[in-house]
């Protein structure tokens, strides 16, 4: 009992010391590894080797790839390719289902894309569509970001899902994350855009006085501060070429050996690497790039992989913070014992869903609640019934499934959402955060359910 007394009043510290008193998350998991390791009683001599040791060996496993993963999103977001990918699915839906239109866009930018800057590159455009198709923009809003918010919490290259799966062994097999998070996120958005239909007939308190031309005149406006737009094939190709490489590369590696042994089963388990993947859709993203009045596409290149890693910096901390505290969890006898009395309760894969869900509530943040997470239920892989390939890769599901459980006031997405949309708190509330409610818990019925099927 005392050592689930210590692990509770660690995790403790770790959401009033991130919600209450706003401490930066990377210094927050670290002096939580430092807290768990003195009261489990680790050796004082081994605590320092411990934490650097499971700091190094996530990052050495994964960092590379966020970093590549962050600049790729960055070169997309700068270069207009996102506005491009909106684009092209308005001229595949139509008019016909407007709220289904920005479900779908928001689930595609956000892959390459962070859910907050591609709901404020995208508001524009759904304000546009709000008022030419007579529809609620509230519902609208809230239609945009669900879609931008499940590929956020469940799709690789996007942070989060990238280090839970290199907290919980994954990192070779991103493929089989990047299937499985396409089907679980497909479900949250759909289950978000139910939600979000509810509002088609609502209003705003103050309903935006520009009209049709005006806020489609500005999405114009937003548009030509790009410049020439890549095409579809360039803007969608940075991002979809290295997860179709991820995914060939899981199919090589199979055992069954479905590409055959020689060259070409070569060939596809080597550039099916993530790191490689990523890397060359990142050559593929050289193409985005233009040369503008201050600069030469050099220079611009430089310019935007510096933004690239000053974005990715304090996730790397994060995640390697993240990595410390499992290293100190797995040396402790916490692991064993809790493992034993979960599955004497039966929860199995519910209990990261809770996990994340506290966590992301509490503190706001769903990376963290990613990483975090996954650290503290990477020992208990084989307690919980969860330690296979497919067990570890359901598991990444579930903590995403709690990761979105729920965005209200201490998220910066729930800000985003609801001043970009002009809806009042109160509003937000029952649009946006009831929303995600649905989405992480329809998430997590659907990942129960595969659990059945697949494991």
């Amino acid at each position: 009992m005392d050592l689930i007394l210590i692990l509770l009043a660690v995790v403790t510290f770790i959401v009033v010391a991130a919600s209450k008193y706003k401490l930066h998350a990377f210094l927050t998991l670290l002096l939580a590894s430092y807290l768990a390791a003195f009261a489990y009683g680790l050796e004082p001599a081994e605590i320092a080797s411990t934490i650097t040791g499971g700091f190094g060996g996530i990052l050495g496993y994964i960092g590379l790839v966020i970093v590549l993963g962050t600049i790729i999103g960055v070169i997309l977001e700068k270069s207009g390719a996102a506005i491009t990918m909106a684009d092209a699915v308005v001229r595949v839906l139509g008019d016909r289902f407007p709220t289904l239109t920005m479900a779908i866009i928001g689930y595609i930018v956000s892959v390459p894309v962070f859910c907050d800057s591609g709901f404020v590159i995208l508001n524009s455009l759904k304000e546009s569509m709000a008022k030419r198709m007579l529809v609620s923009p509230v519902a609208m809003s809230v239609a945009l970001a669900c879609g931008l918010y499940a590929t956020h919490t469940f799709i690789p290259p996007t942070p989060g899902p990238i280090a839970a799966a290199g907290n919980l062994g994954l990192e070779s097999n991103l493929g089989l994350v990047i299937a499985m998070g396409i089907v679980v996120a497909a479900v949250a958005t759909l289950a978000g855009l139910f939600w979000a239909n509810r509002f088609k007939d609502t209003q705003r308190d103050e309903e935006d006085p520009q009209s049709s031309e005006e806020v489609m005149a500005e999405y114009q406006r937003i548009k030509d501060s790009y410049g020439v737009l890549p095409s579809a094939g360039m803007a969608f190709a940075p991002i979809f070429v290295p997860i179709l490489l991820i995914c060939l590369g899981s199919i090589a590696n199979f055992p069954s050996a479905p590409l055959g042994e020689g060259v070409v089963a070569d060939v596809f388990a080597f550039f099916g690497q993530p790191l490689n993947a990523l890397l060359v859709g990142l050559l593929v993203a050289l193409g985005l790039l233009k040369s503008d009045e201050q600069n030469n596409r050099a220079e611009v290149l430089s310019k935007r992989i510096g933004e690239g890693l000053t974005v990715a910096a304090p996730i790397l901390l994060i995640t390697g913070a993240g990595g410390a505290f499992g290293a100190v969890l797995k040396a402790t006898p916490i692991g064993e014992y809790l493992g034993s009395t979960l599955s004497a309760l039966g929860i199995g894969i519910f209990m990261p869903f809770v996990v994340a869900a506290a966590l992301k509530s509490a503190q706001g943040s769903s990376t963290v609640a990613l990483v975090t997470t996954s650290a503290l239920v990477a020992p208990l892989m084989a307690e919980l019934g969860l330690d296979s390939e497919m067990g570890r890769v359901l598991c990444v599901m579930a903590i995403g499934a709690g990761a979105m459980t729920v965005s209200h006031a201490n998220d910066s997405f729930f800000w985003v959402v609801s001043q970009f949309s002009k809806m009042n708190v109160s509003l937000a509330y029952r649009a946006h955060t009831m929303a995600t409610l649905v989405q992480g818990v329809t998430a997590m019925i659907a990942v129960y359910i595969l659990s059945l099927v697949l494991l």
